[in-house]
């Protein structure tokens, strides 16, 4: 058994396929594949399932992965204490959903840039049960995904909650709803209406306010950012945490504006997940933390400015 080969099966389950695993390794794919063979005839296990839509983690290969990761963890910590400093930079792969997570994510990475220069972060935009799926099969090693109430974390996955809030109404400048305290699910019914694709929160959330009168006319679209994009540009309304909205840059320039849904009491939180008993380099703990922190100031600037 040699060190590259648990990093090629690190690479394979990273990518999701042979292919573009060899391409980032830079060597053949059959040779990438044969050197994994020999490690599965040497351990009496099947790693990797092999199809023709890619190469995924097995079941198996994914009891063992962990002990993978501790090794080359754990010889990653031998070069750097014997003074390749090279060998210590290490990239941090994030899984996010859009709604609420730039406002603390970017300063988390902005904050881990000070005290582990040698670490990247890798940012990938997903649904939330890609995030989970990433997390379960070790592709990630953190994900932020947002939760309404009676949703529950997947059984091998630990979440910790980093914001709470509630959906509201988000309008365009200038629009006529601005004027009230409270926008119903009728006022939005009656608007051009822009919902999230199937397999985000809010489009849950959507489909629970409407029920089976859903508006008329109905723009979908990937995520938040682009959501908030489309009600700036006047092209509809839109349903977003909170805390996705308040202090956008959007909401600062004037450009947006949100009100709280009439009779509705839901709550939706973001949430930090990753594997449970999953042991993470400190840089990733550091990132936990900066994450953490973040979310408080974003809470603490919004409760001030309501003040």
């Amino acid at each position: 058994m040699r060190i590259e080969q648990l990093e090629y099966v690190a690479a394979v389950t990273q990518h999701g396929s042979l292919r573009r695993a060899a391409e980032h390794l830079h060597m053949s794919q059959a040779a990438l594949s044969e050197a994994i063979s020999k490690l599965e005839r040497e351990l009496g296990v099947t790693l990797l399932d092999r199809r023709r839509s890619g190469a995924r983690i097995s079941e198996a290969g994914r009891g063992l992965l962990q002990h993978m990761i501790d090794v080359l963890d754990a010889s990653e910590r031998l070069e750097a204490a014997a003074g390749d400093h090279l060998a210590s930079a290490r990239t941090i792969r994030v899984g996010t959903v859009n709604a609420g997570t730039a406002l603390v994510l970017l300063p988390a990475i902005q904050a881990l840039r000070q005290s582990y220069p040698g670490t990247s972060v890798e940012v990938r935009a997903l649904q939330q049960d890609e995030v989970q799926l990433g997390l379960a099969e070790g592709t990630l090693e953190l994900g932020l995904v947002n939760q309404l109430s009676g949703d529950d974390v997947p059984p091998d996955l630990v979440g910790l909650e980093l914001l709470q809030g509630r959906p509201v109404a988000v309008l365009p400048r200038g629009h006529s709803l601005i004027a009230k305290d409270q926008v119903s699910g009728d006022d939005l019914r009656s608007e051009q209406f822009i919902g999230m694709r199937s397999g985000y929160v809010m489009h849950r959330f959507a489909h629970r306010l409407f029920g089976s009168n859903l508006p008329r006319n109905w723009y979908t679209t990937d995520g938040a950012e682009m959501g908030k994009l489309m009600v700036a540009e006047g092209l509809g309304l839109t349903v977003l945490p909170d805390y996705s909205v308040a202090g956008d840059p959007l909401d600062r320039a004037g450009l947006i504006a949100f009100r709280p849904i009439s009779g509705d009491h839901t709550v939706v939180r973001l949430t930090l997940q990753q594997r449970r008993n999953s042991r993470l380099p400190e840089s990733v703990h550091a990132l936990t933390t900066h994450l953490r922190e973040a979310a408080s100031e974003h809470t603490a600037r919004n409760r001030a400015s309501v003040i």
